[in-house]
């Protein structure tokens, strides 16, 4: 694909592993962009299917007016072994990561190509609506809704970072199931570390955490888009009480991980910054008000936020 600067050239990645029914759909929204065909590619990093995915795959990929679609087969196990190997073979301005059970809204490269141009950013998060299999149950609050990779950040553009400008902006951070980026960070900074990757049969977290915090230590500058939207699908048994509270304590290690190896300025009380004690302290006092009061809600949000820091601790202290 030759450079223009003005139509900038995108590689599309997703990684997938035994989700035909779900990828074929999000092919279909990824064929049906508003964005000339020669201007975008798809690449596809199938992690040891054992379904149809790879006939999934072809057969979008022979469907007239197509893009071009790549696929390709990664047999190491884990999400980030996958997205590496596609990332490896990335020969466009602009990548875009999203997920096999993600539908893009027909303006979402037009969308991420806009910003780009407008803000001058190294990386885009954008914006993701959920996709309900079922009906949301009553003690689940939107608070938690990042457990789900749902995590709506607003309709207002807003600079991403610890030095952004806005309060709102230092608390978002891309996610790979709406995220987009030069490929030149890619090639400076390189890809997904992969002990922080998910593996079939875990909730393990963290790699899109990591990747982030290394582009802003590298002076790369992000912002969040609302205008670049994608629906992600969550499926009915992740509506669980139990789902939540694995997945934030497994969350809470992989947060202590990360920071180790990046480690902030923050005083320490017992190896565990001290105003992540203030804040357990604090979430505590707050379930049990809510407890008092019927606030099934804020209880469990509360309740699962020292989960979190029960899994923060236990990483801290090697155990």
């Amino acid at each position: 694909m030759k450079r223009d600067a003005a139509n900038p050239t995108f590689s599309i990645v997703i990684a997938t592993k035994n989700r035909e029914a779900l990828l074929a759909d999000t092919l279909e929204a990824l064929s049906a962009q508003e964005w000339p065909r020669n201007r975008f590619d798809i690449l596809v990093g199938d992690n040891g299917s054992t379904d149809g995915t790879r006939a999934v795959v072809q057969a979008a990929a022979r469907k007239s007016g197509a893009p071009r679609i790549v696929y390709r087969h990664v047999a190491t196990p884990g999400k980030s072994h996958a997205v590496n190997t596609l990332l490896k073979n990335v020969a466009a301005d602009l990548i875009a990561l999203t997920d096999d059970d993600v539908l893009p809204e027909p303006d979402w490269l037009r969308a991420l190509a806009l910003s780009f141009e407008q803000t001058g950013a190294d990386f885009l998060a954008g914006r993701i609506l959920p996709r309900w299999e079922a009906e949301p149950p009553s003690w689940l609050s939107s608070a938690l809704y990042g457990v789900l990779a749902i995590p709506d950040n607003g309709t207002r553009r807003l600079q991403m970072g610890p030095n952004s400008p806005d309060l709102a902006g230092r608390d978002i951070m891309p996610i790979g199931a709406n995220m987009a980026l030069r490929a030149s960070v890619v090639r400076a900074i390189g890809g997904l570390r992969h002990d922080l990757g998910k593996l079939s049969g875990t909730l393990r977290t963290g790699e899109d955490h990591e990747f982030f915090l290394r582009m802003i230590k590298a002076g790369y500058r992000g912002y969040y888009e609302p205008s670049a939207v994608v629906r992600h699908f969550v499926p009915r048994e992740r509506l669980e009480r139990s789902y939540f509270r694995r997945w934030l304590y497994q969350n809470g290690q992989d947060t202590a991980r990360v920071e180790s190896t990046h480690a902030a300025s923050a005083q320490r009380l017992l190896g565990v910054p001290r105003y992540l004690w203030r804040r357990a302290a604090s979430d505590a006092v707050s379930m049990m008000k809510a407890g008092l009061s019927g606030d099934t809600r804020g209880r469990f949000a509360a309740s699962t936020r020292l989960i979190w820091f029960g899994g923060y601790v236990r990483d801290s202290w090697g155990a």
